[in-house]
């Protein structure tokens, strides 16, 4: 039997979906330790929710949280990828509406193309794409920081350099002099390595929950038979 505890937020979350209801002030609260499925169901019945609703609910909670492939460079994450897996097939109206959320979500009007029954949005590493499966489709978003290696790899050849050259100078008793060219190089070197590290986590988070906003509403969009509207102008 499945043991999957489901904490206050998506037990809340499954019961606005499973009821259709905006808010859900009067739900119960999961508690530190969390719902399973079955007693979701059971609080269901008795404020006159569907169980069978919830078990849908859940379901599709589960399916957009699938675990994320993230790449990392020196532990940190340098590359973050969803992907959900859709009951049916998208509408061409459907995937324009999504195009419209994407570029709204991510601020990016991104280019769309199209090759046989593949569809794809990207703006620069950033991509969405639309992959065809036997039960429907399937909506893979991924993106890569393009210039976290670069910055963090000049940052350790400039500190390196400072080294090795602040090694050489001091074995020629010239160090003092070539010391203000060393600090240069080295706060450099500091500076290229911080671009690089210090701004990943946030820029991961920050993607995690632009790729989870989409992936939640169009995850709703396939038991609703439609995309919400909601935040659906593009920028300008």
């Amino acid at each position: 039997m499945d043991d999957r505890q489901y904490d206050e937020d998506e037990a809340a979350a499954i019961f606005r979906a499973a009821a259709d209801q905006p808010e859900s002030k009067a739900l119960p609260a999961g508690g530190a330790r969390g719902l399973t499925l079955g007693e979701l169901q059971s609080i269901a019945r008795e404020v006159g929710i569907s169980p069978d609703a919830v078990a849908r609910s859940a379901q599709a909670l589960d399916r957009s949280r699938e675990p994320l492939a993230a790449q990392t460079f020196l532990r940190l994450p340098i590359g973050v990828e969803r992907t959900v897996a859709l009951d049916r097939r998208l509408t061409d109206e459907e995937w324009e509406l999504l195009v419209v959320d994407l570029r709204t979500v991510f601020q990016a009007r991104g280019v769309v193309r199209s090759t046989g029954s593949l569809r794809e949005w990207s703006n620069g590493n950033l991509h969405a794409l639309l992959e065809p499966t036997p039960t429907g489709h399937q909506l893979r978003l991924r993106t890569f920081k393009g210039n976290a290696r670069a910055s963090v790899g000049m940052g350790a050849l400039m500190l390196g350099l400072t080294v090795v050259v602040g090694a050489l100078v001091a074995a020629n008793g010239t160090l003092a002099q070539a010391a203000p060219g060393l600090g240069a190089l080295a706060v450099a070197g500091v500076a290229l390595l911080a671009n690089g590290t210090l701004r990943l986590p946030s820029w991961a988070r920050l993607r995690r929950s632009q790729m989870d906003e989409v992936i939640e509403r169009l995850a709703a969009a396939t038991k609703h038979e439609r995309l919400p509207q909601q935040r659906l102008t593009p920028p300008s």
